[in-house]
């Protein structure tokens, strides 16, 4: 036991400490550091790291743009992979398995192969530089990632429950909406974070396929490839944006906690 809890200790130090050196340093002055030796805590505190940020790009259109994208690709993903799961979980029709199989591949696809007959799918419709066109590109993404953990789950539900409201009279959308999706619920809200997360950091559909409408991942590296008056990288800036990148993703979980432990700890439902 005490073997363990060591073990848990040091993943735990290892995984946490370059946050909190990111958070430590966007609150500490420029010229503080590379002090020697290195402060592990708050010595001159400081917002002027943010305010600084706030005037070299425009944070909060970057952050609202970042919020529409992921909050849109997640809602749109898990609705279409709960709808697509559903009928290849509980409907036998003719290439059920080959369509489940074409999902599962299409996660294999590298991004940069699709690139080029994309953007040119998306400019001829008028979708580069749109909000609506890159929720519909990241959609495209992750749908396939979302029913292909979404049917093995769905199949682990006991058919006889819907058979009875069948019975009953129930209607398919009744069904779904009143008996499948509440005991869908935990899984669809952990895999709406997962989604969430995936689409907050991407980064190579908004660099190419929004040059206007940029988000933070984008202002990211924006920031990264910014000349400095004395050369290198500017720290201080980049720490400060990645508190802010880190923000909404950790109140997001937090608020969520229950609905992502349950739906990552229920493997089966028991009549």
């Amino acid at each position: 036991m005490a073997r363990s809890r060591g073990v848990l200790a040091a993943f735990l130090f290892v995984v946490l400490l370059p946050f909190y050196w990111i958070v430590i340093s966007s609150f500490t002055p420029k010229t503080e550091l590379f002090t020697t030796p290195p402060r592990y805590w708050f010595h001159n505190f400081t917002l002027e790291n943010y305010r600084v940020l706030a005037d070299s790009i425009p944070l909060f259109e970057y952050l609202g743009n970042s919020l529409i994208f992921a909050l849109g690709s997640s809602a749109v993903s898990v609705a279409v992979a709960f709808l697509a799961s559903y009928a290849l979980a509980r409907m036998n029709f003719r290439g059920a398995n080959l369509v489940f199989a074409a999902f599962v591949v299409s996660i294999a696809l590298p991004q940069i192969g699709t690139l080029v007959p994309l953007f040119e799918l998306f400019k001829n419709l008028k979708l580069i530089n749109t909000h609506h066109g890159l929720i519909i590109l990241m959609s495209s993404l992750i749908t396939p990632f979302t029913v292909w953990i979404l049917v093995p789950f769905l199949r682990q539900i006991p058919f006889e429950i819907e058979e009875a409201a069948i019975v009953d009279g129930a209607r398919l959308h009744q069904v779904l909406w009143q008996i499948v999706l509440p005991m869908m619920r935990p899984a669809l809200a952990t895999l709406f974070i997962i989604n969430f997360i995936i689409s907050w950091n991407e980064l190579l559909y908004p660099l190419v396929f929004a040059q206007r409408e940029r988000t933070l991942s984008v202002g990211l590296v924006q920031l990264a490839v910014q000349p400095t008056a004395g050369g290198g990288r500017p720290w201080d800036l980049l720490s400060a944006m990645s508190v802010t990148m880190i923000i909404p993703v950790l109140l997001l979980v937090l608020l969520f906690q229950r609905l992502i432990v349950a739906g990552l700890t229920r493997g089966a439902l028991k009549g």
